[in-house]
């Protein structure tokens, strides 16, 4: 491994069994991989998926001489902070195009990404649908000066790079651990796609949508097209558990996350972990799984957004991550 790589690793986040009923009573094991705990930065924001995606992208950017990071998000997004502190953590400058207009105060995110150093700025929702277009960069470029580009939600090949470790990790710490099913909340679909390519043809990988709609099965397998050499594997979008949509929630979700938080002492966040976790519980119960199996989940981080959630909506969260 050249050794500017080495600057950016880490050592490996637990794995633990849960005991949760709906899961005992069917004859499951479940465990759950606590990438919320990989932190490597100021605050939770550079933590798990958001951390793996970032690594080997950072060590590239390090690598060719790049003094200064762009990226889009919106304004409660994990990824901004993350970027942001990723800056403050490594020595980049950092440049984050948020969509939509300035808002008169800043919310816990941007805060924070503005206390990293981050510049913010704010471009309207036409603009910020160019993000990926050569003439947009080009702007961007003049604007800023030469930046390495990181996509929206962190999610490009060496991301794919990251994720992948998070298999490996856990059966080096579990020897013998033979999952029937990998599980994850998506966005992007970056680390599901990771999971995807690295998992066994014998697993199952579960992705549980964020967001309403299917549209992320093409998007994974977009991404999966030019890396799997060594066949097709097994994998699933679940759809059922987004909520009404990105960022939506209903009581019956926030009620579920209190409860855990209570029992396990484990923090989700309502926008990810939280809908895969309930979506578990229920399928779970419902015997979606066969008796017997084994169950993987992966906890990605996203903790920072819950200060941001609980301000927006009222503290309806009883807790803090």
């Amino acid at each position: 491994m050249p050794a500017i790589f080495t600057l950016f690793q880490h050592s490996p986040s637990p794995i633990e069994r849960l005991t949760l009923p709906e899961f005992e009573s069917a004859g499951l094991s479940i465990w759950i991989k606590r990438d919320d705990l990989l932190r490597m930065g100021p605050g939770l924001a550079l933590c798990g998926n958001k951390w793996r995606k970032l690594k080997y992208n950072l060590a590239a950017a390090r690598s060719a001489g790049h003094a200064q990071l762009l990226t889009f998000g919106g304004a409660f997004s994990n990824h901004i902070a993350a970027v942001a502190g990723a800056g403050a953590s490594f020595g980049f400058k950092t440049i984050g195009v948020i969509r939509g207009e300035a808002p008169a105060g800043l919310n816990p995110t941007l805060r924070f990404a503005r206390e990293c150093g981050m510049h913010l700025h704010f471009v309207d929702r036409s603009a910020f649908r160019q993000k990926e277009e050569d003439g947009f960069i080009r702007k961007l470029e003049e604007r800023f000066g030469a930046f390495y580009h990181l996509p929206e939600g962190g999610t490009n090949s060496k991301a794919l790079i990251g994720a992948r470790e998070i298999i490996r990790e856990s059966q080096e710490q579990q020897p013998g651990l033979n999952a029937d099913y990998w599980c994850v909340s998506a966005g992007t679909g970056g680390t599901a796609a990771g999971l995807i390519m690295e998992a066994s043809p014998e697993s199952k990988v579960l992705a549980f949508s964020a967001l309403k709609g299917d549209f992320l099965k093409a998007d994974i397998n977009s991404l999966l097209s030019p890396s799997c050499t060594d066949g097709p594997k097994p994998w699933e979008l679940i759809t059922d558990f987004h909520f009404g949509g990105y960022a939506r929630y209903r009581p019956e979700l926030i009620q579920f996350l209190n409860h855990f938080y209570q029992q396990h002492g484990i923090a989700l966040d309502p926008i990810y972990t939280g809908k895969l976790f309930f979506g578990l519980t229920a399928m779970a119960s419902a015997g979606f799984f066969p008796g017997g199996s084994t169950i993987v989940a992966v906890h990605t981080g996203g903790l920072q957004g819950i200060e941001g959630f609980n301000e927006r909506y009222g503290s309806p969260l009883h807790y803090t991550a």
